[in-house]
């Protein structure tokens, strides 16, 4: 397949992981900010998953995460993808979500159905759903160079089923962006999502033609250390000693101790066994009252928390822990700014 020179679209030598011979494209990213103003915007929902760009090529689909984590036999229900797009060469950009009995995703769903092996137990933890809001190639032919309204255009000329494990949500131009944020928040969705509608696709680039507004605060962050539980937790994890990374390296960023089920607490103190090492691998010095006794391991695992707001020495104040996030690399986890 003939496609532009474009740094971040990776070749795959033997084509091992994406769907036939097409190239691995990283994902365009949104940056943070308050919802923007004036005309030339379209406004999405933001959904509470994983990421995902799926390859479909003939009766074949492949869908890698952001790091290129091949999730296809994780979520089976993906695979309809084949017959969705009448086996057309496409690659298509979405959300994977875990749909609740209201119908709206959950993160925590999310989380069960990767605890579960797969097979039809973890079909029956929680359906998952695959929401597209974006098409990258169409009969071979790379589309990502076009703008945000003639893409949603292809998007909507391929006929995506509406209730289905694939579907397309809806996109609002010429909206304010506020005003679906209000919406948003009345349907205790994560936020929006708000597009330039005359903006191309850029591969791996966090890009200000895409700003996010969630509702909610979150971070990811790489587990660097742990502190052993006292009382009820005695025997099991107290809390997590948390970093991003920056140019310096691993920063600390704080610790987390609550948001965690009876069952992830034991989950956790399995993988902490395997990783431990007898130094901190934060670059920035720990507080003496979390360094003291604490366990360090291998800063491999990344996770997720919410938190109320980022302090002034940057630190992350009242964080829950939401879940592990075995989708993303630790070096993608980086400090939001200022």
């Amino acid at each position: 397949m003939n496609t532009p020179s474009v740094p971040e679209v990776v070749e795959v030598e033997h084509a091992a992981i994406a769907a036939g011979d097409q190239p691995v494209i990283a994902p365009m990213l949104a940056t943070l900010g308050e919802p923007p103003t004036g005309p030339g915007w379209a406004v999405e929902f933001k959904w509470d998953g994983y990421r995902g760009i799926a390859y479909c090529q003939g009766g074949r689909v492949r869908v890698l995460s952001r790091n290129q984590l091949d999730l296809t036999d994780r979520f089976p229900e993906l695979r309809v993808l084949s017959e969705v797009v009448g086996g057309r060469t496409v690659v298509l950009d979405g959300e994977i979500v875990a749909l609740g009995p209201d119908r709206r995703p959950s993160f925590q769903l999310l989380q069960r159905r990767t605890r579960h092996a797969l097979g039809v137990r973890a079909l029956r933890v929680a359906p998952v759903a695959y929401y597209v809001f974006d098409v990258l190639v169409v009969d071979g032919r790379p589309v990502w160079n076009r703008p945000y309204l003639e893409r949603r255009a292809v998007l909507t000329a391929l006929q995506l089923p509406g209730e289905h494990a694939i579907q397309v949500p809806p996109s609002f131009p010429d909206t304010e962006p506020a005003t679906i944020l209000h919406v948003a928040e009345q349907h205790e969705l994560e936020g929006i999502v708000s597009k330039r509608v005359t903006s191309r696709y850029e591969p791996g680039r966090r890009s200000p033609a895409w700003v996010k507004t969630p509702l909610r605060r979150t971070q990811e962050v790489v587990v660097g250390g742990w502190k052993p539980g006292q009382g009820r937790r005695s025997g099991t994890v107290g809390s997590l000693l948390l970093g991003v990374y920056d140019e310096t390296g691993l920063v600390y960023v704080g610790h987390v101790g609550t948001g965690f089920t009876d069952q992830a607490l034991v989950d956790m103190r399995r993988r902490l066994a395997r990783l431990r090492r007898s130094t901190s691998p934060f670059g920035t010095p720990v507080p003496r009252e979390f360094a003291r006794d604490a366990q360090w391991v291998e800063p491999v695992l990344v996770g997720e928390v919410e938190f109320r707001h980022w302090t002034t020495d940057h630190r992350l104040r009242h964080p829950s822990w939401r879940g592990l996030r075995d989708d993303l690399e630790p070096a993608d986890v980086r400090h939001p700014g200022p």
